[in-house]
């Protein structure tokens, strides 16, 4: 999930740097962020039949954890994904 977040963001980012941000916002869990200075929102690709070799990162961010978004800054963006671990 961290390697396709921040693929993108070295795709698309504006600058040499990303900053990548790692928090426990819950007791069981953690978030993940990477931030770069494009204000372009991530799309998740619903084509599934589809071939290409790129554009499914996303995709595979969706499916691997609970909950993923986009905050914007005046400046750029940060993407973020959440694993939680559930409550027994």
């Amino acid at each position: 999930m961290i390697t396709e977040l921040v693929a993108n963001a070295v795709d698309h980012g504006r600058l040499p740097s990303i900053r990548v941000i790692v928090s426990r916002p819950y007791v069981n869990g953690v978030r993940v962020g990477v931030v770069d200075r494009s204000r372009t929102l991530p799309t998740l690709r619903v084509d599934a039949g589809d071939d290409r070799l790129r554009g499914r990162g996303l995709v595979l961010v969706d499916a691997l954890t609970q909950e993923w978004g986009t905050e914007l800054y005046r400046w750029g963006k940060q993407v973020w994904a959440e694993l939680k671990e559930d409550d027994a």
